[in-house]
């Protein structure tokens, strides 16, 4: 180690440095890789986790979705159900491309840990996504005697107070909501499954607070962010990991493509000839407001001009981060419903909220998004080819 450091900083030649760096970059990576597992090791040796019902057959969901699964899914699910089976708690991260079908999974999982007796606490990043897991769970999961609830921070107070009082008693299985759910006062009386939904969307310590509401619960976290597999036991090394490689048959093609602002008019006309077909368009954009310092796309701004010189005959409407919870939320039905034809948003629509008739998506200034970003938009249709134009600076 002396000797890396004194080559680092003064080697005598190219060789000696590039050595030195090696050495260095190895440590860094052996002392993660050791730190990982002696947490890893810490769950499995800490106070026994929960023992799920072994006759609790998660096959009771499936015959009542109106799809089959794929075979990934299940190879996820009985990896999930063994590990739940188990006295260690489990500790896993599901990863999976939008689309997947990870929620599905999650919904096995939560309905295992309500019948063998406990609750279960699922983490969206917004409450447009929370209130889609709601209407999901919901719908699947009522015919089987399961009560499901929403917590969000844009409810009233007494209907707050409601939920908190029967989540306390008991007569809540399976409550979804965002950040609201951490909060001190919402006290679960045998949690035993903790869901997090887009878990890049949350720190640490958010993740550990949800599960210190129970008693050693098991814990899914979800991701559609792709990483390789190396990678993700290096940054997840103290999970387990559950990849579902396999998408749902039928699912439509996604084309992508990238231009500038003199293909503006192609684009403006191709976004016409879909609305005219009954589909729906959005577009999204880095701002909210006009910054006079930065040269980019504001979603105040792009409104004004489709509602008034672009697209004057067709109804427009905008959302952003800054808009009251119930306002957005109204917006985002709007949309789902069909009233709304062009839908001008920042990434505030990023969580996977489904859309199926939006099959066209134009962001602007696409250079200020990475990679992950860009992904994490563009999840909106399932059921039509989507279409994303990505409008670069250039």
């Amino acid at each position: 180690m002396n000797e890396a450091i004194k080559q680092i900083h003064f080697p005598k030649e190219l060789k000696d440095f590039e050595v030195a760096r090696k050495r260095l970059v190895f440590e860094e990576l052996l002392s993660t890789q050791l730190a990982l597992l002696e947490l890893k090791n810490s769950y499995q040796n800490e106070e026994k986790g929960i023992q799920f019902d072994k006759n609790v057959k998660m096959s009771k969901v499936i015959n009542e979705l109106p799809f089959r699964l794929t075979k990934a899914q299940l190879r996820v699910l009985e990896e999930i159900d063994n590990n739940m089976e188990k006295q260690s708690a489990m500790n896993r991260l599901l990863q999976g491309d939008v689309g997947s079908g990870k929620t599905v999974v999650a919904m096995c999982a939560a309905y295992k840990a309500v019948k063998s007796g406990y609750q279960a606490a699922i983490m969206a990043p917004t409450a447009i996504l929370a209130v889609q897991h709601l209407e999901n769970f919901q719908n699947i999961l009522e015919k089987l005697e399961i009560r499901c609830e929403l917590l969000t921070s844009g409810i009233t107070k007494k209907k707050k107070e409601d939920i908190l009082e029967r989540l306390a008693n008991g007569e809540i299985d399976i409550l979804i909501g965002t950040h609201a759910i951490i909060e001190d006062n919402v006290i679960f009386k045998n949690l035993g499954l903790v869901v997090t939904d887009e878990q890049h969307r949350f720190g640490v310590k958010q993740r550990t607070k949800i599960a210190e509401k129970g008693k050693n619960p098991d814990v899914l976290v979800m991701t559609a962010t792709p990483i390789p597999r190396t990678l993700a036991l290096i940054l997840y090394g103290d999970l387990d990991i559950s990849i579902i490689d396999e998408l749902p048959p039928n699912r439509k093609t996604i084309e992508t493509f990238a231009v500038n602002k003199k293909m503006t008019e192609r684009v403006n006309s191709f976004i016409e000839k879909q609305i005219k077909e009954g589909r729906q368009a959005y577009i999204v954009c880095p701002l909210v407001e006009e910054n006079e310092e930065l040269d980019l796309k504001s979603v105040e701004a792009l409104y004004e001009a489709y509602q008034k010189q672009i697209f004057p005959q067709y109804q427009v409407e905008y959302i952003h981060g800054k808009m009251r919870p119930k306002q957005k939320d109204e917006i985002m039905a709007n949309f789902k419903a069909g009233k709304i034809d062009i839908l001008i948003s920042t990434t505030v629509i990023e969580v996977g909220v489904d859309v199926p008739n939006s099959n066209i998506m134009v962001i602007e200034n696409a250079e200020r998004f990475g990679l992950a970003r860009i992904a994490s938009i563009t999840r909106k249709s399932r059921k039509r080819r989507l279409s994303i134009i990505l409008y670069f600076k250039i």
